[in-house]
């Protein structure tokens, strides 16, 4: 089911725009890379798996997922300095839960201005350009 959603995800003929703002760390939340722009909030974390299952799976011990969340790099500067997202949210002090109308005015502005941006490319163009941003993650250069 998620590579049918990833495979159909990628052929839409509108912009995709994804925000992260909490915690994905699932085999679902592939499919929020798969957007011609990721947003993420400053305090939240991505990844194809928990840290704990991570933990789990290689060091046989759930209780070593601080290891695991590190070697991960699912932060937001993280995945901003590995491509995976386009652009951090910024958070008001203790994180957007705190102030619901900060964070709602920083997330409507920031995918307000994506969404402009994006309707200016031609369809077929976005689409190329989404399925290049998607392959270019998880390749790394020595």
């Amino acid at each position: 089911a998620i590579a049918t959603n990833l495979f159909e995800m990628v052929k839409l003929r509108v912009p995709i725009i994804s925000v992260i703002i909490g915690e994905g760390g699932s085999g679902g939340a592939l499919a929020l890379a798969v957007a011609d722009k990721v947003f993420m909030l400053e305090y939240s974390i991505y990844s194809v798996i928990t840290p704990e299952g991570c933990a789990s799976i290689l060091y046989r011990d759930a209780s070593r997922s601080h290891q695991a969340a590190e070697s991960l790099k699912l932060t937001s500067s993280d995945l901003l300095e590995l491509g995976v997202v386009d652009e951090i949210i910024p958070e008001p002090f203790g994180g957007g839960h705190n102030d619901h109308d900060v964070i709602a005015k920083e997330v409507f502005k920031t995918v307000n201005t994506a969404l402009n941006e994006l309707t200016d490319i031609d369809t077929d163009e976005c689409i190329d350009l989404r399925i290049e941003k998607y392959k270019r993650m998880g390749q790394w250069k020595q």
